[in-house]
C-alpha cells in the first residue's frame, strides 16, 4: 500500500511541474499514442564577420506560433543620420532582428539580445561538406547592383552541429541571409556582419 501512495504522490508531483498544455498533451498521448504534434517553432540566427568570414556565435529564438512556411520581410529606414533595420517572421509577426545603421558612425544590435559567443557552440570535426540543396535568399539588400559570394558565408557556419541539425530537419528550406552594415557613408567594413537564419 506504501508503494502505490508514493508512486501516486510522485505521479501528482510531476504533474504539478507541467503547465496545463502540457498536461492536456500527456494526456492526448497517453489516450491516442503519436497525435501530440510539437508545434514549436524556432530559427537558428548565426552571425559571421564580413572581412574575415569567420563564424562569430549566433541564437536560437523561440516562437510559440507554428508555421508551414518561412517568410522573411524587412522594415527599413534609410541613415539620413540615424537609421535602422527591423526583419520579420512574416507569417507569425514576429521581430526576428533589429538593428540600427549610423551615418558616419556605428550602430549595433538591438535585437536579438544576448546573442552568444562561437565558444557556445558545437563545432562538426569532419571533412563532409553540407549544402542547402535550394541554396540562399538574400532578405534585405540595400545595395541591389552588388552581388555577394554566399557560399563564403556559408562555409563558416556548414560546420556548426546546429545548422547541420537545422539543415537535416528541414533539407528544402532556402537559407536566408542579409549583409548588416551598421556602419555607412564611410563606414568600416570592419563592423560589419553576415546574419544568417535557418528553420526547423
Amino acid at each position: 500500500m506504501r508503494t502505490k501512495i508514493f508512486i501516486f504522490s510522485l505521479f501528482i508531483l510531476f504533474l504539478s511541474g507541467c503547465n496545463n498544455a502540457d498536461f492536456h498533451d500527456l494526456i492526448d498521448e497517453i489516450n491516442n499514442p503519436g497525435t501530440v504534434v510539437d508545434d514549436t517553432n524556432d530559427v537558428l540566427m548565426l552571425v559571421v564577420d564580413y572581412t574575415s568570414n569567420r563564424f562569430e556565435g549566433g541564437k536560437i529564438l523561440n516562437f510559440s506560433k507554428p508555421s508551414e512556411t518561412f517568410t522573411i520581410t524587412n522594415e527599413y529606414a534609410p541613415p539620413g543620420d540615424f537609421g535602422s533595420l527591423k526583419l520579420y517572421y512574416s507569417e507569425i509577426n514576429e521581430l526576428l532582428f533589429y538593428g540600427t545603421i549610423v551615418w558616419m558612425g556605428c550602430g549595433n544590435i538591438i535585437y536579438p539580445e544576448n546573442i552568444l559567443s562561437r565558444d557556445d557552440f558545437q563545432i562538426a570535426i569532419t571533412n563532409d561538406y553540407v549544402y542547402p540543396a535550394n541554396g540562399f535568399e538574400n532578405v534585405f539588400n540595400s545595395q541591389p547592383e552588388i552581388t555577394y559570394n554566399y557560399d563564403e558565408v556559408w562555409s563558416a557556419v556548414q560546420p556548426v552541429v546546429k545548422a547541420r541539425e537545422y539543415l537535416s530537419s528541414n533539407p528544402e528550406q532556402i537559407v536566408k541571409m542579409f549583409l548588416y552594415t551598421p556602419s555607412v557613408g564611410c563606414g568600416d567594413p570592419n563592423d560589419w556582419k553576415w546574419i544568417v537564419f535557418m528553420n526547423k
